[in-house]
């Protein structure tokens, strides 16, 4: 058992981040800086609830599976996601603590799609998104996150 537990702590490479995205209220256009300020309510400017939803995250090998579900083109900026983290699989970060740029978030639980997703991909939209949604992370240590940034537990 010791076996699986020590590859389950080890990864092939750190991550990156991709893109940052800011969701200054709701419905509205996201904001996409180049950089951010993660406090622990969240990124600043960003309308983060805090706790385990402060951060939420979608691995960018994802987009390209969503838009073949969907059957259209679709962007992190429709999908309204804090941060795009390509190269680590997200999803075996749950649980734990993952270092994003110079912030430490602990990644908290899966994010489903939201009832409104059809609106933005269309029909079947949120049954595309289902088990491609990201993971939602609390914030242990406030710091700053650039696009580029390395992202590794």
């Amino acid at each position: 058992m010791s076996d699986m537990r020590d590859m389950m702590m080890r990864y092939a490479r750190p991550g990156q981040v991709e893109w940052i995205g800011l969701r200054p209220a709701r419905r509205t256009t996201m904001d996409t800086p180049v950089s951010a300020q993660v406090g622990l309510d969240g990124l600043a400017g960003d309308r983060a609830r805090g706790g385990k939803r402060a951060v939420t995250l979608i691995q960018a090998e994802h987009l390209p599976v969503i838009s073949a579900l969907c059957g259209r083109s679709v962007t992190a900026a429709m999908l309204r996601r804090n941060i795009v983290v390509s190269g680590l699989n997200l999803l075996a970060l749950k649980g734990r603590q993952v270092r994003l740029g110079g912030a430490l978030i602990e990644v908290t639980g899966p994010c489903h799609p939201c009832s409104r997703i059809e609106e933005a991909l269309g029909l079947g939209g949120y049954s595309a998104m289902r088990g491609h949604g990201g993971l939602c992370a609390s914030v242990v240590e406030p710091g700053h996150v650039a696009l580029g940034d390395r992202v590794a537990p």
